[in-house]
């Protein structure tokens, strides 16, 4: 950048104060960071900015990078603002990525500031040297080394602009120690526009009347809900269409709880392991509405057999998605907030009871063969749809649900109830194992809402190093351990489609009540049905954090099941080996 020139009397201040100002000027609160030698300067301007005075952040000392971005996800799911962490060079840097890859393919928005060797020693392999914008730049929504203090306004407003902005996601800034020592006069800048980059489309009027011809025309309408709509707060657009044109919806994993659960208008949830009616009638409807959603293989199944009847039409805000899965027939290319408000006075007040009430022979069918067995079993060791479905019954309605990846993860967005917007977070796209616990960390940073974190056994070590955080920091999470001693989602993959050589996925699992109370965390574990939901009571009313550990039968699969590779609609209701 070009430099600027300073006035004789400007106060200088050292690049390190500068990215606090900036920070502060970016409504920053709260900062999941760990420190480390490259970043010492901006740690020791953070001391002042913690407390007395100038005390503008919460500081939130995790015990591994990458759950210092985790938390930076969760805080940003739920309270819908930009996620902070601060790391330092090396390997503190690039443990992060992770994180910052999760963020990208979940559109979470991320700024990830890592420590840097000086300029002067960059490309000498000197200490924890590593190229941090290289290695980023194609997992984040953008990467850039603050090279320079003079650059540090104006790259951290750029930052937080293309973090939130348009289809949000992670950027990475690269901060070299000169950068932070060095003098300068600050000067807030705000960055509202990039050039080639285009936040918001322009909303295109002839696309919007082809989608009104086709929504009015249909028969069998069928609505697919994505995350698009929660990130674009697009929650009320959203019903408003459905209930006028009588639109069933079904929806991702990550756009759950963008309608709720007990809407009339709600068919489940979408996926391979999502609800029968939803996934059989993609294939039967006539006219597909995507909503702010990608159409991930996990939604589809084999693309070259889905929903071939139907004539498409995606509402995105990311042209990129256009036609990059599914041929769109029409491409309402916005934010979904803009687009829903300006479908809904166009199409007509529909009437389609007898296509809707045709989910519902479908429904039944599966509760009566998975959930009700799933939910309600009668007798041998505990399920995890019945720990979910029990938890989901006592919790408040405004609960966020948090999960870890695996058998838990499908378990729990299955049986969870949704009441109220941004009240999921878990890792869809990337699906990160030991996401859970840190995500939940960040949420309760960011909400007084009762945060329930759900974990197998498998993802509950890989981020076990988190308890110390949720010590330190009395971080109120209710950890449900679903412990079956199994890599239980790869077991299950094991059993169905290698003969059931199940290798390495066995688990020898610690005593989780030792550990739970070396750090002072209140612990309770549930072998008996009977037990459950007085354990679950006090999980709820305890003050603080938590951990139930229930003892979950070893070979508890997840149903339904559209086998990889296979069509929507072969989805299984039992397995078949």
């Amino acid at each position: 950048m070009e430099k600027k020139a300073q006035p004789a009397d400007a106060e200088m201040i050292t690049g390190s104060e500068a990215l606090m100002r900036a920070l502060k000027n970016e409504g920053v609160t709260t900062i999941f960071g760990y420190p480390g030698g490259a970043i010492m300067p901006v740690y020791d301007a953070l001391y002042d900015y913690t407390r007395g005075e100038k005390k503008s952040f919460t500081h939130v000392l995790v015990r591994h990078e990458q759950a210092a971005t985790h938390a930076a996800e969760g805080f940003a799911r739920v309270s819908g603002n930009v996620g902070v962490a601060l790391v330092t060079s090396g390997p503190g840097a690039t443990n992060t990525l992770t994180g910052v890859a999760d963020a990208m393919m979940d559109s979470t928005p991320l700024v990830v500031i890592a420590g840097q060797v000086a300029i002067s020693s960059l490309g000498t392999d000197a200490f924890q040297e590593v190229d941090l914008v290289g290695v980023a730049q194609p997992i984040s929504k953008w990467s850039y080394q603050i090279r320079h203090a003079e650059d540090i306004a104006w790259a951290v407003s750029r930052a937080f602009y293309i973090a939130r902005s348009g289809r949000p996601g992670p950027v990475v800034l690269d901060f070299p120690r000169n950068a932070q020592v060095e003098k300068v006069a600050f000067h807030p800048e705000k960055v509202d526009f990039v050039r080639s980059y285009v936040a918001y489309p322009k909303l295109d009027a002839e696309a919007l009347q082809s989608a009104v011809s086709l929504i009015n025309s249909a028969k069998k309408p069928l609505a697919l809900v994505g995350q698009g709509v929660e990130l674009g707060n697009a929650q009320q657009e959203l019903r408003e269409f459905l209930e006028k044109a009588d639109i069933p919806a079904g929806r991702t994993m990550l756009g759950l709880s963008a309608l709720p659960s007990n809407h009339p208008l709600n068919v489940g949830m979408l996926g391979m392991h999502g609800n029968y009616a939803p996934n059989i009638k993609e294939q039967e409807c006539d006219v597909l509405i995507a909503i702010g959603m990608r159409f991930s293989d996990r939604v589809t199944g084999n693309v070259a057999t889905y929903a071939k009847q139907a004539k498409v039409i995606h509402l995105d805000i990311d042209k990129s998605e256009i036609n990059k899965n599914i041929i769109a027939d029409v491409a309402v290319i916005a934010d979904c907030k803009e687009s829903l408000a300006a479908l809904t006075p166009l199409v007509d007040k529909a009437d389609h009871k007898e296509w809707r009430q045709s989910f519902l022979p479908l429904a039944e069918k599966e509760r009566q063969r998975v959930i009700e067995p799933a939910i309600h079993p009668t007798e041998g060791p505990l399920l995890m749809g019945e720990v979910v479905n029990a938890v989901a019954e006592q919790a408040p309605d405004d609960t966020v649900l948090v999960t870890d990846v695996g058998q838990n993860q499908l378990f729990a967005t299955r049986y969870f109830k949704y009441h109220h917007q941004r009240s999921i977070c878990t890792s869809g796209g990337l699906g990160t194992m030991g996401y859970g616990m840190p995500a939940a960390i960040g949420a309760t940073f960011a909400t007084d809402r009762t945060v329930c974190c759900f974990m197998g056994d498998g993802g509950f070590q890989m981020c076990i190093e988190e308890l110390g955080t949720i010590m330190e920091q009395q971080s109120p999470v209710k950890m449900i351990l679903l412990n079956n001693h199994y890599l239980g989602n790869v077991r299950q993959w094991q059993d169905m489609f290698w003969q059931r050589r199940q290798s390495f996925t066995k688990m020898l699992n610690p005593c989780y009540e030792l550990i739970a109370r070396g750090y002072g965390i209140a612990y309770e574990a549930v072998t008996d049905r009977n037990a459950l939901n007085d354990a679950i009571k006090r999980m709820l009313n305890t003050p603080g954090s938590f951990i139930l550990e229930c003892a979950i039968r070893e070979d508890d699969d997840v149903l339904p099941m559209t086998p990889p590779g296979m069509s929507v609609d072969d989805m299984m209701l039992e397995i078949r080996v």
